[in-house]
């Protein structure tokens, strides 16, 4: 019968270590995914790291992520912790559909370019994509997508998803995303919100989250933490309950129920219950206007969008952007075109963007 080890009989040689090597100090601007942890965050686990809890979200912790969210978004605003931001979107809209249904989404929507078909092949749905340059829909797009209702050859609209901020780093208005939310609901059409970046974009309006999303119409938003600082985390926030139904079995269903969920709850709490979200989210947005305003002093680069948040798109040569990358990680976006793009964190400071700048008018004259 093999023995546990003891002191005697382990063999140090070969037991586990828990040192873990130092990883190498990169600075990089491919994406706010790429970030640290929040020291708050960190602690907040560490807070709550102790004891015994119920899982699967009977929690006090979770039951206090509760309350918070009601504090931001309303009354009626019900929470669901999920693990990532493609469940989020899935889960949400599974709960707002038919297996018969279609979305209407701008072309360059994150549920439709880059969640593997998450959308259309777990949920089963048709992404009905819209043209739109710079990343928002508009109230005449739904209009001009939202038809074929009654016909039974063709899916039925039954969603409109947009994304705030949006996949091109631009923000919508209260009063931009109230037109698309009345054109929809107008046509009988529920309203759902990628929030990966909702922070930001209330950072960069300077309005509370409620005014982008509850008092502008959304039904649905897909909370974003993993990209404002969170190890790891998202929520489902329905702010109306009548435009979702079974959101909690469809997370065991789909795969993204916690079962130590106060861990999660615990960094969105961090996140929400001060204003760490409105801090992180505000200093990524000032290093990316940082950035782009010395971008815009370097001869031969072209900035092509408007720097609303914390994302920056430019086109420069692609030799000089393969020379930069080695030295900088950063994605191109559009490989016919060079369009690249650039992405500040809460942990990016003034010296990587002065650095990053300088590297990039190297290479432009290199």
């Amino acid at each position: 019968m093999t023995q546990p080890p003891t002191e005697a009989n382990t063999d140090v040689t070969t037991a586990p270590s828990s040192d873990i090597a130092p990883l190498p100090a990169a600075r990089g601007f491919a994406s706010d995914n790429q970030a640290s942890v929040h020291p708050d965050v960190l602690a907040a686990l560490a807070a709550v790291n102790d004891g015994h809890q119920p899982a699967y979200g009977d929690d006090a912790v979770t039951a206090r992520l509760r309350d918070v969210v009601r504090r931001h978004f309303g009354a009626r605003a019900q929470v669901f912790p999920m693990f990532n931001g493609t469940g989020a979107n899935v889960v949400s809209l599974q709960a707002m559909t038919g297996r018969w249904s279609s979305v209407i989404c701008p072309e360059s929507a994150h549920i439709n370019t880059n969640e593997c078909g998450a959308a259309e092949k777990i949920a089963g749905l048709k992404l009905a994509t819209a043209p739109a340059p710079d990343g928002k829909l508009t109230a005449d797009l739904v209009a001009a997508h939202a038809t074929g209702f009654g016909d039974v050859h063709r899916r039925q609209p039954a969603v409109v998803s947009i994304s705030q901020c949006t996949e091109l780093g631009t923000v919508y208005t209260p009063a931009e995303t109230s037109a698309v939310t009345a054109a929809a609901h107008e046509r009988g059409m529920t309203v759902h919100m990628d929030g990966a970046r909702i922070a930001n974009a209330a950072a960069s309006l300077g309005l509370p989250l409620r005014a982008l999303t509850t008092d502008a119409g959304v039904d649905v938003l897909s909370f974003g933490g993993t990209k404002n600082g969170l190890l790891l985390g998202e929520a489902i926030v329905v702010l109306n309950p009548d435009a979702a139904e079974g959101v909690e079995y469809l997370r065991k269903s789909s795969t993204q129920l916690a079962s130590k969920m106060r861990y999660v709850s615990a960094q969105l709490v961090a996140l929400l219950d001060g204003d760490l979200w409105l801090r992180n989210a505000t200093h990524a947005n000032a290093m990316a206007r940082r950035l782009a305003a010395a971008a815009r002093a370097v001869p031969g680069v072209q900035i092509t969008q408007s720097v609303d948040a914390n994302n920056v798109f430019a086109v420069i040569p692609h030799a000089a952007a393969d020379r930069l990358r080695k030295r900088f990680p950063f994605y191109t976006w559009d490989e016919r075109t060079g369009e690249v793009r650039w992405v500040c964190s809460f942990d990016t400071t003034e010296g990587d963007v002065d650095a990053f700048t300088a590297a990039l008018a190297e290479e432009m004259t290199a």
